[in-house]
């Protein structure tokens, strides 16, 4: 439990930077910045999609809707696959917060590995998409919107960081160091002793429960550093903080419908071979102990939490309750609506404007819910669009509503429409 306890005093501070850094980035940085070097099949876009993906604080579920965003954009198919691969795997927030509890060779590695994965993973969807025709479908050209105030801006920031983001990922972190304290206590100290000499075999042990798991990059954290403690080897680690959050059953079925089988396939191969490829390098080539967490550099010494931890453990608690709350009131919200509201299928208002509701399957955080909205409001006649993202409740207003390709707008991107 002290192990635990000293786990999330340490991650909080830089947990909370992330957070912070995140929000600058997602309200100064515009969007079409991310769609723009990413069209041709060339070597150059699936390099910028690795690189612009890197530092984005995506999530597993977020990053798919992105994705097929930039899918439906001009964005390559090689483009799309470096995206998929290196976006969940790093951030700017699991990045700090590897720093600061598995140390600096963990935290250069796990973006140069997702680099390198998605280079070689785009690379080759490329290579095998080159005699195919190009179907992406431009989106339609909108309309700048206003010029935001700095003001604005700041408080754009603060919200996403702290508010949406923690949102989309906190629970994940949370359910991550529940899973930590729950390895540490009940898993036996000998039970990795049987692969000590068979690296491979625990990778592949790693690779079988993590791909088809939802881990996001920073809740991945907590349980590699308690499998470590355990017995894990440093490359095992790194095998799960790559396989588990770049890849879940949601981004693989999303995949195959959207990109085709064998692009699924490519997509799959590169992430394990690339995990494998790094996970041998650091047991085989490099020193173990640069790879050995800093929870486990301390534990010999009386290390006690300083204030500043503490203070930010505290909160991010109080940060991770907000959410909470929001969410306790938001579902009771809904209720009261449910009693007293009929909702109709779609009605005409008297000045002549249509109104279709539905539902939309398949969301799970604030990017899923952007770019559905994002992907709605493309299609003709759409005016205005309401998305609820707890229930998938969708109301869109406009003129000559469009049925048929508002479901295919949000297939294209992921999302069924009932």
């Amino acid at each position: 439990m002290q192990q635990v306890i000293q786990l999330i005093n340490s991650m909080s501070p830089y947990l909370l930077l992330g957070f912070l850094i995140a929000g600058i980035m997602h309200a100064f940085i515009p969007g079409s910045f991310y769609s723009r070097y990413l069209s041709r099949k060339t070597f150059r876009s699936v390099l910028h999609a690795a690189l612009l993906g890197i530092p984005l604080p995506l999530c597993s579920c977020g990053v798919i809707p992105t994705a097929m965003s930039l899918r439906r954009e001009g964005a390559s198919k090689g483009a799309v696959v470096s995206f998929l691969i290196a976006t969940p795997q790093t951030g700017i927030d699991s990045i700090i917060a590897t720093y600061s509890i598995m140390g600096l060779p963990f935290a250069l590695v796990r973006p140069i590995a997702a680099l390198v994965t998605a280079v070689m993973g785009g690379a080759l969807v490329n290579s095998a998409d080159r005699d195919t025709s190009d179907d992406t479908q431009q989106a339609p050209t909108r309309t700048p919107q206003d010029k935001k105030t700095l003001t604005h801006l700041i408080k754009e920031a603060l919200q996403y960081g702290f508010v949406e983001m923690m949102a989309d990922i906190g629970k994940w972190l949370v359910l991550g160091l529940i899973i930590a304290g729950l390895i540490t206590v009940f898993v036996p100290e000998s039970m990795f002793a049987a692969f000590k000499d068979n690296t491979l075999m625990s990778m592949l042990l790693v690779l079988c429960i993590s791909i088809p798991m939802y881990l996001c990059a920073t809740g991945s954290i907590p349980i590699a550093v308690a499998l470590m403690l355990k017995g894990l080897t440093p490359g095992a680690a790194l095998v799960l903080l790559m396989a588990g959050p770049a890849s879940n059953a949601a981004s693989i079925l999303v995949i195959n419908k959207v990109l085709g089988r064998k692009t699924l396939c490519l997509y799959l191969l590169s992430i394990i071979c690339g995990a494998i490829a790094f996970g041998y390098g650091i047991d085989y080539l490099m020193p173990h102990e640069w790879f050995a967490p800093t929870i486990i550099q301390t534990a010999g010494g009386c290390t006690h939490s300083t204030p500043i931890q503490w203070a930010c453990t505290i909160l991010l608690t109080i940060l991770l309750l907000n959410i909470l709350r929001m969410k306790l009131m938001h579902r009771n919200t809904c209720s009261c609506e449910h009693h007293h509201d009929h909702c109709h299928h779609g009605h005409c208002h008297t000045d002549g404007t249509a109104a279709l509701s539905f539902t939309i399957k398949g969301m799970n955080c604030t990017h899923c819910r952007t770019n559905a909205e994002k992907a709605l409001r493309s299609c003709p006649g759409v005016e205005s669009v309401t998305i609820d993202l707890q229930s998938g409740k969708t109301q869109v207003t406009g003129h000559d509503l469009d049925e048929k390709a508002m479901d295919q707008a949000l297939q294209s991107i992921g999302f069924e429409m009932t």
